[in-house]
């Protein structure tokens, strides 16, 4: 690192590190921050620093200055994008223009990295999705004179011009840069006028790692903590913060701070990396080693007896299979190729469970036979086929990168058209249940930010052929806060969504969906479903959906429409007079590097029009993280608080947790408030969802586990 620097407190160096924002944006990602701020960003104390968490991280903070609780989730979209959500206490017994609780978002952008002259530049959004408390503008550099010792120096607007602020220079582009409009903290709009405008104040302040764990940092900050300090808030006796922050061996940071010239803070932040799994991976049972042909060919004579009974060579192929977690559907074989339908119940990566049946394949079937057709089903329909060569599987099974050699020699084809010649029996009708605890939460509550719900659910399905199932869940709640909520719907829109609450109390068993579902093919690259019963505790009716997803194309479209009753607060068999139409058109499309987004279109369960934009990221693990807004024709005045629908949801593999494969998926969802507009149908097994991991690119992608 260069050992050439400038003092961050003065003006000049400063506005020069600033001005070098217009000479571009370099290609590569800048080094990892090293601490974080209270507001859950890269930061020193409460300003921010030109730095990047390493890409994909999410970052858990919570950080306590008086009588205010910040609780923040920073996820790092890419290298140079993070996002942040923000959920704030401010007492029990709130100042003036500020709520109790406040929701916020925040989007930092890092638009260069550091290099041996130049800062690290980057341009930051606080809070421009929220009430707007917080909100703020800034430009800010950051650059290391030493190895150890790191300067920053920015520019703020609104929070980060609250002391010594001075004339916009951005007022020379346009007059209206030099007024900032008044903020409403009820809507939670976006507030694109206020933006980079009103007095500007600069901010700026040092950090130095005095050993790889500990770090001390010092800072000069423009927020006055205007309103704040007309309350609970004491008044500040300097803008000086200093502070330590200490990382623990297992991740865990831990800041203490001297704020402000008369206060104590605190901060804890923990930092996911995804692409490090909690448990060590590879704790599965290894598959089965290939057999000599000359052994298969003995086994082949005599499976094993019962009662002086040859084991037929299908029972034997399903028996295996299951030990692997692959549950068979049909098997046929003939002189030359041996064909398998199956449904995998354990792997998390599509191509571990090809790899696997075609290993229990070549070690079962006749050594005559050189080709294995291994089709995946999901929900009785046929989906993807894998061909691959029994002489090139014993070729790689040991080979140097041999998954990928078997990938440039598989064929991977579209499985409509494939019968159930040699379905096995036994495999339909099918009976499966379960009875296990259940957690449900409801976040963000004005008057309780969580509630929850304990208690026992019986899941049960009975599936008579392919493609029909039918299906149920029952609820019992043992203890529950959530029903303990007073605050009742003012939405002047159907209440489809804000009587949640009452859903709650006036239930004790619950059905939570009780449905027919129908899965089809209609041709090649389509699928339909349609489902009809209780579809979700608040709806029941009908609804009908088709998919179009070419084998390996990046785009998908899809179209639903619903016939939808509400439900009875009970959520037993009643129903209540709203019914209405809602659907949409939809379109799905891989972005590439692991981004995906969707766009849907249509009429939502209040009646309104609008579209729906989803973000996400997904990585090899299959940890996913993205977010969500909808806008529709409901004006924000009429949705009320938030202005509109919009949230953030992750989800996260069981198996990145405990090192052993499974489908199973822990998912949240997070909104900062639910309201009635933009509200859509909760339908079950959506089909993006059901066919997505069983189509050519999700295999492709997790062929590096196709020998594992």
């Amino acid at each position: 690192m260069s050992t050439r620097g400038a003092d961050p407190c003065s003006g000049r160096p400063a506005l020069g590190w600033l001005l070098a924002a217009g000479l571009g944006v370099a290609l590569a990602p800048s080094a990892s921050a090293q601490t974080l701020s209270f507001y859950g960003t890269p930061g020193l104390v409460d300003m921010p620093t030109a730095e990047a968490l390493p890409d994909g991280s999410l970052a858990l903070t919570t950080a306590n200055y008086g009588p205010i609780w910040r609780h923040t989730l920073t996820f790092q979209l890419s290298p140079r994008v993070s996002a942040s959500f923000r959920y704030a206490a401010q007492g029990n017994d709130p100042w003036p223009g500020i709520p109790e609780y406040d929701r916020s978002f925040d989007l930092n952008i890092l638009l260069r990295e550091e290099d041996a002259y130049w800062p690290a530049i980057a341009l930051g959004l606080r809070d421009f999705g929220g009430t707007g408390i917080y909100s703020g503008e800034y430009l800010v550099a950051s650059k290391y004179v030493t190895p150890r010792l790191q300067l920053t120096g920015g520019i703020g607007w609104g929070r980060f011009a609250g002391r010594g602020g001075f004339e916009n220079p951005l007022g020379v582009l346009d007059d209206r840069f030099e007024t900032r409009p008044e903020q409403d903290t009820r809507t939670g709009e976006i507030g694109f006028d206020q933006w980079f405008r009103g007095d500007a104040a600069f901010f700026g302040g040092l950090k130095w790692h005095a050993t790889d764990r500990l770090t001390l940092v010092a800072e000069y900050s423009s927020d006055a903590y205007a309103l704040e300090t007309t309350g609970r808030l004491a008044p500040q006796a300097s803008p000086y913060n200093f502070g330590l922050n200490y990382r623990f061996r297992n991740g865990l940071e831990m800041g203490a701070y001297y704020l402000y010239g008369n206060t104590v803070g605190v901060r804890f932040s923990y930092v996911i990396d995804p692409a490090q799994p909690r448990a060590p991976g590879g704790q599965e049972t290894a598959p089965p080693s290939l057999l000599p042909r000359s052994t298969v060919a003995g086994q082949s004579w005599n499976l094993g007896r019962r009662d002086q009974r040859v084991i037929p060579a299908g029972e034997a192929v399903r028996g295996r299979l299951a030990e692997q977690g692959l549950r068979l559907m049909s098997y046929d074989v003939s002189a030359r190729t041996a064909q398998v339908q199956i449904e995998n119940l354990r792997f998390d990566a599509t191509a571990q469970a090809v790899g696997r049946a075609a290993r229990v394949l070549a070690n079962t079937v006749a050594p005559s036979v050189e080709r294995f057709e291994v089709t995946l089903t999901e929900a009785g329909m046929p989906m993807t086929t894998v061909t691959v060569e029994r002489a090139d599987l014993e070729e790689q099974e040991h080979a140097l990168e041999g998954e990928w050699h078997m990938l440039a020699r598989a064929q991977i084809t579209d499985s409509f058209g494939v019968g159930r010649a040699g379905a096995i029996a036994g495999a339909y009708p099918r009976l499966s249940w379960g009875l296990s605890p259940y957690a449900a939460v409801s976040l963000f509550d004005p008057d309780d930010p969580l509630r929850y719900e304990l208690g026992i659910q019986l899941n049960a399905a009975w599936e008579p052929r392919p493609g029909l199932i039918f299906s149920g869940q029952i609820r019992k709640p043992l203890t529950s806060t959530i029903d303990d909520a007073t605050r009742r719907s003012d939405s002047v829109l159907p209440h489809v969504r804000s009587d949640a609450v009452l859903y709650a109390q006036q239930s004790d068993l619950q059905i939570s969906h009780l449905t027919a579902e129908y899965f089809f093919r209609p041709r090649e690259d389509m699928f339909g479903r349609v489902t009809l019963g209780y579809l979700e505790p608040m709806f029941g009716g009908v609804s009908a959906e088709l998919l179009w997803y070419p084998l390996n194309s990046r785009l998908a479209l899809g179209a639903e429409l619903n016939y939808a009753v509400q439900r009875d607060f009970d959520q037993l068999f009643g129903f209540q007079d709203y019914t209405v139409w809602t659907g949409h058109a939809s379109a799905y499309y891989d972005i590439g590097r692991g981004y995906h987004g969707q766009l849907d279109v249509g009429r939502y369960l209040a009646g309104d029009w609008g579209a729906t934009l989803t973000l996400d990221r997904r990585f090899k693990n299959g940890l996913k993280v993205g977010a969500f807004a909808t806008l529709t024709d409901v004006s924000f005045d009429d949705f009320g608080e938030g202005s509109f629908d919009k949230g953030i949801f992750v989800e996260l593999p069981l198996s990145w947790v405990t090192g052993q494969p499974s489908r199973a998926k822990l998912s949240q969802t997070v909104r900062p408030v639910l309201r009635d507009g933009g509200a859509r149908l909760g339908v079950r097994n959506r089909l993006y969802g059901v066919v997505e991991p069983l189509r050519g690119r999700e295999i492709t992608d997790s062929w590096g586990k196709f020998l594992r």
